[in-house]
C-alpha cells in the first residue's frame, strides 16, 4: 500500500508542485493593490495560452505562430454570445437569432472554445501534413487570415473598431482556477499514450513511423486539443478587458507567449510555467522603468520599447547559452527520491 501511494505521489508531483506554486502566488498577489492584481490576472491568462502552446509545440517539436488565432476566435465567439442584445443592435449587424441570443458565461465559454477547436481541425488536417519550417509558416498564414477577417468583418466583429459591452467576470481567482484546469489537462495529455506517441515522433519521426505511430493523427489531436485551451484563454481575456480589438490578437501576443515558452523550456510543462512567471515579472519591471520615477524635480525614464528590447535580449541569451530553456526541458523532480552515489 505504501509503495502504491508513493508511486501515485511521484506521478502527480510534477503537476501538483506547479499548482501549489500558482496557488501561493495568487494568494500573495491578491493581497496587493488592484494594479498588481490585474497584472497577475493577465499573467494567469497568458499562462493558459502558453500551456496550450506547450501541448502542441512541446510535445510535437513543431513551432506554431498561429495559435493566437484560436485565442481570437474564442474571445470573439464568447463576446457574440454574451453581449446584451440591445448593445449588439447598436454596434453590430448580426442575424436576428444571434442578435437576440445571450448565454450564461460558462456555456458561452464552452461554445467559444469548441469554435476554436473546429477551426483548428479544419486547418489542421492539411497543415499536419507539413513539418519543420513549412508547418510553422502554414500556421502563421492561418493567423494572418484570421486577423484580416476579424479586422474587416465589421458586421460581426466590429472590424477595426473596438467591440464593447462584454460582461467582465475574470479576476485573479477565476483566472487561477482555469489555469489550474489547463495545467491538469496538459499534464494528463502529456502522460497519456497520445502524448507519449507524439513525443516519440518529436525525438525521431522515422523511428516513430516505423513502429506504426500515425504521426499526422497524433499531431492533429494535439493541435486541436491545444486550440481548445488557447481558445479558453481568449475567452478569459475578453471578459477581463471587457473590450475587444483585432490588434490584440496578432504579432505582439504571439511574440510574448512564444517567448514565455522558449525562455522557460518548450519541452516541459514546468518550462511553460517558469517562462510565464519570469517573463511576466521582467516585463512588469521594465514597464515600470519605462514609466520612470521622480528624484526631486527630476523625472527619469527609460526610452519606450525597453520592454520589447529586454525580452528579446533575454530570449536571445537563453537560445545562445541554454537552448533547452531555464528548466532544460525537465519537470520538477520528486523531492524524496534517493540521491545518486
Amino acid at each position: 500500500m505504501v509503495g502504491r501511494v508513493e508511486k501515485t505521489a511521484r506521478l502527480i508531483w510534477p503537476v501538483l508542485s506547479l499548482a501549489l506554486v500558482l496557488v501561493v502566488l495568487a494568494a500573495l498577489l491578491s493581497l496587493g493593490p488592484m494594479p498588481l492584481q490585474r497584472t497577475a490576472t493577465e499573467a494567469f491568462i497568458r499562462l493558459i495560452v502558453v500551456i496550450g502552446l506547450y501541448i502542441f509545440i512541446g510535445n510535437s517539436g513543431i513551432l506554431s505562430f498561429g495559435h493566437v488565432s484560436f485565442m481570437a476566435i474564442g474571445a470573439y465567439g464568447s463576446a457574440l454570445l454574451t453581449i446584451p442584445p440591445n448593445m449588439k443592435k447598436i454596434v453590430l449587424d448580426l442575424p436576428p437569432f444571434l442578435t437576440a441570443l445571450q448565454l450564461p458565461t460558462i456555456p458561452a465559454a464552452l461554445i467559444a472554445g469548441t469554435l476554436s477547436t473546429v477551426f483548428a481541425f479544419v486547418i489542421g488536417v492539411p497543415l499536419m501534413r507539413l513539418s519543420g519550417i513549412s508547418a510553422a509558416m502554414g500556421t502563421f498564414a492561418s493567423l494572418a487570415i484570421v486577423y484580416v477577417v476579424i479586422s474587416n468583418w465589421k458586421e460581426v466583429t466590429g472590424g477595426a473598431s473596438a467591440l464593447i459591452g462584454l460582461p467582465v467576470y475574470t479576476d485573479i481567482w477565476v483566472a487561477l482556477i482555469y489555469a489550474l484546469l489547463a495545467l491538469g489537462l496538459a499534464y494528463a495529455y502529456q502522460e497519456s499514450r497520445y502524448g507519449r506517441r507524439l513525443r516519440a515522433s518529436r525525438e525521431n519521426e522515422v523511428a516513430a513511423l516505423a513502429t506504426g505511430i500515425n504521426v499526422r493523427r497524433e499531431r492533429l489531436i494535439a493541435f486541436v486539443f491545444s486550440a481548445f485551451i488557447v481558445g479558453f484563454g481568449g475567452v478569459l481575456h475578453a471578459h477581463f478587458i471587457g473590450v475587444l480589438s483585432s490588434s490584440s490578437f496578432y504579432l505582439d501576443v504571439t511574440f510574448i507567449t512564444l517567448a514565455m515558452l522558449v525562455i522557460g523550456g518548450m519541452n516541459s510543462l514546468a518550462g511553460a510555467v517558469t517562462g510565464t512567471i519570469v517573463v511576466s515579472v521582467l516585463g512588469e519591471l521594465l514597464r515600470l522603468i519605462e514609466a520612470g520615477f521622480d528624484i526631486g524635480t527630476l523625472h527619469l525614464a527609460a526610452p519606450r520599447g525597453l520592454r520589447e528590447v529586454g525580452l528579446s535580449f533575454l530570449m536571445l541569451m537563453i537560445l545562445l547559452f541554454r537552448p533547452q530553456g531555464l528548466t532544460s526541458g525537465r519537470e520538477i523532480a520528486w523531492p524524496l527520491a534517493p540521491k545518486a552515489g
